[in-house]
């Protein structure tokens, strides 16, 4: 008798959780949530969520709420591609968003051709992304080739002469020092040092003493917003005073301020927002819309320079759940290519992008170059 009635509990229960979710329309969200990446994957959850909970007030997508299940795949390659595994064959999301990082995204890639599940690629600026074959990847983020196109104008109005890099020692990083040196070298750019990191190391004396003995004019740096805190108060201990641009738009201006101080002033960012200057984004009312709601739940506005990408991302999911009708993997897949409204920091439309019969996606967002200057964001008149 006991065994029976557990055996009927646990059907009851199936079927109420059956039952829970096709009231609902879930997305898997796969972010970082700890190790190097944490506080940025943070960030685009916590912006996700705000889109969701925007959308649901509005009564949904097809009459339904959307239901974000968030996993986190600990800033590691290898448990990323777990968690996408898990969220389309035990969480049966019909779509997901990550994966913040490029080589994590590229990890959970073989996942998506597997299951044939469509990702919305809300960061990651890896060339390989979209390049690589995969029909099921939609990126809204730039890949730093894209970036270092629209950068392309600002080289010589900056008068950059010689470029040395230091990034991460993993796709995102070297990716964006191929990416921006090719597009540098055909501007008559010389290009000296390319030095390397890993993601989690706390001393890069080493690789900025090279730099300093470097007789380069500007210093390009690839890499998430609590190594450049590190850096930059590296950098002031060094003396080490050269133009710096950080690429990747994962940088957290205000982050940088308010942990780096004067060691951060001067330093210059390519960013995909401009949420210090709203009247100048695409959508000034979707912008100051945004940023009331993140501050009204008690978040820092530091924050917003990443989180928007989750907010852009949902709602791009959404549209593209919608267009298709229904929410299963195949038409969500199809949808994404009619997909076509204006983001916190442009249109979100995409292109085909790699070979042909196995296109990725590829939006083209706006990309701006701001400057800290005496513990303010500004935009350098160039």
């Amino acid at each position: 008798m006991p065994g029976r009635f557990t055996l009927t509990t646990a059907i009851l229960l199936a079927l109420a959780t059956t039952g829970a979710r096709a009231d609902t329309i879930r997305i898997g969200v796969n972010e970082p949530l700890t190790g190097a990446f944490a506080a940025s994957g943070t960030y685009v959850v916590n912006g996700a969520r705000i889109a969701a909970d925007e959308i649901n007030a509005r009564g949904g997508v097809l009459g339904k709420k959307l239901e974000l299940v968030v996993e986190d795949n600990k800033s590691n390659p290898t448990e990323a591609a777990a968690v996408a595994e898990k969220l389309i064959t035990s969480d049966k999301t019909p779509v997901l968003m990550g994966a913040w990082g490029s080589s994590l995204t590229l990890a959970v890639m073989p996942k998506l051709m597997d299951y044939e599940v469509p990702m919305l690629v809300e960061t990651s600026s890896s060339g390989k992304i979209t390049t690589s074959g995969n029909p099921f990847v939609f990126r809204i983020s730039p890949p730093s080739a894209l970036e270092a196109e629209t950068f392309a104008p600002m080289v010589s109005k900056l008068g950059m002469k010689k470029v040395d890099f230091l990034v991460l020692n993993n796709d995102f990083g070297r990716g964006a020092a191929t990416d921006f040196g090719k597009m540098l070298k055909e501007k008559g750019v010389q290009i000296g040092l390319t030095e390397i990191m890993d993601q989690g190391a706390q001393d890069m004396s080493a690789q900025l003493a090279k730099l300093k003995g470097s007789d380069s004019d500007t210093i390009m740096i690839t890499s998430a917003v609590d190594q450049l805190v590190l850096l930059f108060k590296q950098m002031s201990a060094l003396g080490l005073k050269k133009r710096v641009i950080t690429t990747g738009g994962s940088q957290n201006p205000d982050q940088i301020i308010a942990q780096a101080g004067s060691a951060a002033d001067g330093t210059m960012h390519l960013t995909t927002f401009l949420p210090w200057l709203p009247e100048k984004t695409p959508d000034p009312k979707a912008t100051e819309t945004f940023i009331a709601e993140w501050k009204k739940r008690g978040f820092q506005f530091a924050g917003v320079t990443e989180s928007f990408r989750g907010y852009d991302g949902i709602r791009a999911i959404a549209h593209a759940i919608e267009k298709a009708g229904k929410a299963e993997p195949a038409a969500i897949t199809k949808a994404f290519w009619s997909v076509d409204f204006t983001g916190l920091n442009g249109p979100i439309r995409f292109a085909k992008s790699g070979p042909a019969g196995k296109e990725s996606g590829q939006s083209k967002p706006d990309v701006y170059l701001i400057e800290i200057k005496d513990g303010r964001v500004v935009v350098p008149t160039l």
